[in-house]
């Protein structure tokens, strides 16, 4: 199921993706960047931000990259778990920007404190098990994204939220992780714990030694005593929020299908990242989430395009090769044994006629002036030899950049191909070209960059 977004339509090319007539829209509550890794997402997601706050949006920008780049490109010391307001970002329209990057632990702290009484919520956040679920349990992380969502959503404090999503292995963890952590937590292990803490006192422990012996003594086994009176006691005092991650996985996912969402795949012009775009975008629809269109980044593109590659590469030997495609045939050489068979005549004639004879003797007398003329003419001949020398370099240099060239067409055409075996198999999906930078984005300019980039849709040049 797509989203009904505004698209610009060409009989050759797939559907233009409108990032600013999304962004602009109203209904728009919630932009979502996923995608596999290592494709840009979050400088996605900042430059997204920047440009829907400076034209009037009240921004959050939720993102869970630890590399903390989007805090640099903002100008921010640090991020944390507080949205903070990114200065000099904002329009005469009352837009804002504010930058937030998920804490996994503290969003997990959040939610013990703020369903339990203070003395069990101590309990729980001092024990072992809780420590290491909180900390590193798979599927953590992009469950706290998505409770985090939740929370920024349920403020109201922001028209628009976008979510840069969590660098995983695979981009599908990000819709399956609510539901596996909550089959967890309420599944039938954590229902066997569970069982002696719901029975109560000696009561309970002679439950658990009568009926479940030969599970506890494998289980001990596995995790260790230790380990496993740690989960017993977790279980015990997390009784009464089981029941509330199951809810509220369950909400969160309804809040990923709503109509206010919009889903944008964000991906490279690479084959396995497309591939996996591909795949998210079948998931997508098959789930019923709102996609809004595919972003493709550091896309290369050419303003000089009517030279292809191989016209490139023909004039780049031709230099090399010393003009071979422009020499004349039959003419090779002509010049220079003309100028010879000259010389050999004028040495026969000198050495003959007494005139030359008498010609050379009375020249005796300007012998002076011949040597100061032998100086000019070795001082021409260095200049001609320079000359040589730099017509050369000409040659090798614009040699080189024709080579440079004919590669930058052939990776055009290898990303063009690529995106049309996507295309072809999504006609329907909008898509947004962003042109390749000739560096990294560090700073609001470079973000502005980007934004004016991903609302044109196409790379430079192209």
């Amino acid at each position: 199921m797509s989203r009904a977004t505004p698209t610009d339509t060409t009989m050759d090319a797939p559907p233009r993706l409108a990032v600013d007539r999304l962004l602009d829209d109203p209904q728009t509550r919630i932009v979502v960047c996923c995608g596999a890794g290592g494709v840009g997402k979050t400088t996605t997601a900042a430059a997204l931000g920047v440009r829907a706050a400076e034209r009037g949006r009240k921004v959050v920008v939720l993102t869970i990259d630890p590399a903390r780049r989007l805090a640099q490109s903002m100008g921010i010391d640090s991020l944390d778990n507080t949205p903070r307001r990114v200065k000099g970002v904002g329009g005469a329209d009352g837009g804002e920007l504010h930058a937030m990057m998920l804490d996994m632990k503290r969003t997990f702290d959040e939610i013990v404190e703020g369903h339990s009484d203070p003395e069990r919520a101590q309990a729980i956040l001092a024990n072992p098990f809780y420590q290491s679920l909180s900390a590193g349990f798979a599927g953590t992380q992009e469950y706290m994204a998505m409770e985090k969502l939740g929370q920024l959503r349920a403020r109201d404090d922001w028209d628009l939220i976008i979510v840069d999503t969590p660098p995983s292995r695979s981009a599908l963890d990000f819709l399956d992780a609510p539901g596996r952590l909550g089959s967890f937590l309420d599944g039938k292990f954590i229902r066997v714990l569970m069982a002696p803490a719901k029975v109560g006192g000696r009561a309970g422990m002679k439950f658990l030694n009568v009926g479940m012996s030969m599970m506890t003594g494998t289980l001990s086994k596995l995790m260790g005593a230790s380990l496993l009176k740690d989960v017993q006691t977790f279980v015990a005092a997390m009784d009464t929020m089981f029941g509330g991650f199951r809810t509220r996985a369950d909400a969160t996912f309804q809040l990923l299908q709503a109509p206010g969402t919009a889903f944008l795949v964000v991906s490279a012009p690479e084959p396995d990242a497309l591939r996996e775009a591909a795949y998210f975008v079948e998931r997508l629809a098959a789930e019923r989430m709102p996609l809004a269109g595919l972003v493709l980044n550091r896309v290369h593109g050419s303003g000089a395009d009517q030279l292809s590659a191989e016209r490139a590469l023909a004039a780049a030997e031709n230099l090399e090769e010393g003009g071979i495609v422009d020499q004349e045939s039959g003419k090779a050489g002509l010049r220079d044994s003309t100028d010879a068979d000259a010389d050999t005549d004028s040495a026969t004639r000198s050495a003959t006629d007494p005139d030359a004879r008498t010609g050379r003797e009375s020249d005796a007398v300007g012998t002076d002036g011949m040597k100061n003329d032998a100086v000019t003419n070795d001082a021409m001949k260095n200049d001609a030899l320079y000359a040589d020398v730099l017509d050369a370099d000409v040659d090798e240099i614009t040699a080189g950049l024709l080579r440079l060239h004919a590669e930058r067409m052939q990776v055009i055409a290898r990303e063009q191909r690529t995106r049309d075996r996507f295309t072809s198999l999504h006609p329907e999906v909008a898509v947004a070209e962003v042109a390749a930078l000739p560096g990294d984005v560090h700073d609001l300019a470079g973000l502005r960059a980007i934004g004016e980039r991903l609302a044109a849709g196409v790379p430079a040049g192209a």
